[in-house]
């Protein structure tokens, strides 16, 4: 299965196309309360694991709230994880300091700080990926231009978002191609990957030449248009203050060590 089949950008936009009453906030509410999330979930101690849990609330309930299949954005997530794996997967051999026990195992902080990094890549992503779903990279261009982003930068990160699967569905069938011709040759396959990658700029800059004269010829002027235009109300006021003060207050104290102790307490 290839890249392009475990991305689909069109069933992204879809989903950003749905009624839900997270769907019906503002852009801008949702992208400052996400961007807000990413940076408490990054400023926590490397050997953090136990305060981390109680972040989870976040996409989840936005997700729940917003009817989004929960097995779509994990698909998503599992496609960039090796990327944190090899960020952290090294972390236990040069870390082997004991910083806890459990049921009588020592735990290293490299192990921690491993976990640290899944968590947390877990969290960002998820929320970010959320944020798309229940949004759409249009509405949420639009936002994020009105918030101040640079127009170029704006329609740039569209594109980006558009056309980076075209790549890659079109890396894909290259890939297969070869491999069909190839009939399994390995080395035949390393001496021609060269020759495969400047194929694939020559067509991605050939396809970018005609996508801008298209766009030209149909009145393109830079400016992102949205069906829909929402506007600030109470309830983005509330979602973004509430979500806020949650994060703050996860982030000066351990929630779930608390509710551990107090649960511990109770049963006692």
């Amino acid at each position: 299965m290839g890249l392009g089949q475990w991305i689909e950008i069109g069933h992204m936009d879809e989903l950003g196309r749905m009624e839900s009453p997270v769907h019906r906030l503002d852009a801008r509410s949702k992208a400052l309360t996400t961007l807000v999330f990413i940076v408490v979930v990054m400023s926590f101690p490397r050997y953090e694991v136990s305060a981390l849990m109680p972040l989870f609330l976040y996409p989840f309930a936005i997700l729940s709230l917003g009817r989004i299949p929960p097995a779509c954005i994990v698909r998503k997530i599992l496609v960039a994880a090796p990327l944190a794996l090899v960020i952290g997967m090294f972390n236990p051999y040069f870390d082997r300091q004991p910083v806890a026990a459990v049921c009588g195992y020592v735990i290293s902080g490299g192990w921690l700080s491993f976990a640290s990094i899944i968590i947390r890549f877990t969290l960002t992503v998820g929320a970010a990926l959320a944020l798309v779903a229940c949004t759409g990279m249009d509405r949420l261009g639009a936002g994020l231009e009105r918030l101040g982003l640079p127009r170029v930068f704006a329609v740039q990160l569209l594109f980006l978002y558009r056309y980076l699967f075209v790549i890659a569905a079109e890396g894909s069938r290259m890939t297969r191609s070869l491999e069909l011709r190839s009939a399994g040759l390995q080395s035949l396959r390393l001496r021609v990957y060269g020759s495969l990658v400047g194929h694939l700029l020559l067509r991605s800059m050939d396809r970018a030449d005609r996508v801008y004269r298209a766009m030209v010829a149909r009145g393109f002027d830079g400016e992102i248009r949205v069906m829909r235009r929402t506007h600030f109300r109470w309830t983005d006021w509330m979602f973004m203050i509430g979500w806020t003060g949650f994060f703050i207050v996860a982030r000066l104290w351990n929630l779930a060590e608390l509710v551990g102790r107090w649960l511990t307490g109770g049963v006692s």
